[in-house]
């Protein structure tokens, strides 16, 4: 039995895992075809969503990065940078909670921009730049033992037991920042 598997015990940062190394068989049928998509999110839920889609901003401030996106964006522990929190909402159902971590050495004069989206969608953003370079996409699955599933699962009526959810890192001119897309459940009810 894991520590996260305890009783009363919540996990302080998801564990995240290379998607070359998933199993199948362990992700929801219904999940699997978002996880591994490579092109823009944003570009897919828009072909998808059969009402209106919009950004919902949930927070944006400059604050202390959890001490994995720290690791991952080669970042001493500790940390503060830019982290947005974001819902992209199809009608009135929210169908993904993400996550960015841009570091303070990211935003120089062109991408400063990244700082004052707004409800802009950072995909629309990323997939633009012709200097955009994705690396590695990693899977994680949270549980109400992750401290990270609060945020994730606020506002949602229906809770569910496990949510799924991928990462990258994008470089916009050799500059990075972090990308956590978490799938609510409503997502998965739509196929393009």
């Amino acid at each position: 039995m894991d520590a996260a598997s305890i009783a009363g015990h919540r996990r302080a940062e998801p564990l995240w895992r290379p998607a070359r190394r998933l199993n199948r068989s362990d992700i929801p049928e219904k999940i699997w075809p978002w996880l591994l998509d490579k092109a823009s999110l944003t570009e897919r839920i828009i072909g998808a969503c059969p009402g209106r889609f919009r950004v919902q901003v949930v927070n944006q401030q400059r604050g202390r990065v959890m001490r994995n996106e720290a690791h991952t964006l080669n970042m001493r522990a500790g940390t503060h940078a830019i982290v947005r929190q974001v819902q992209l909402v199809c009608g009135e159902t929210p169908w993904v909670y993400a996550r960015t971590v841009i570091p303070p050495a990211t935003l120089n004069r062109r991408l400063r921009r990244l700082a004052r989206l707004g409800s802009r969608s950072l995909g629309a953003t990323l997939f633009s730049d012709p200097s955009m370079k994705r690396g590695e996409v990693e899977v994680a699955c949270l549980t109400a033992s992750d401290e990270l599933y609060r945020s994730v699962t606020g506002d949602l009526s229906r809770k569910p037991e496990t949510i799924w959810g991928r990462r990258s890192v994008f470089r916009l001119g050799g500059k990075p920042l972090l990308v956590c897309e978490f799938f609510l459940p409503e997502i998965g009810e739509f196929t393009e």
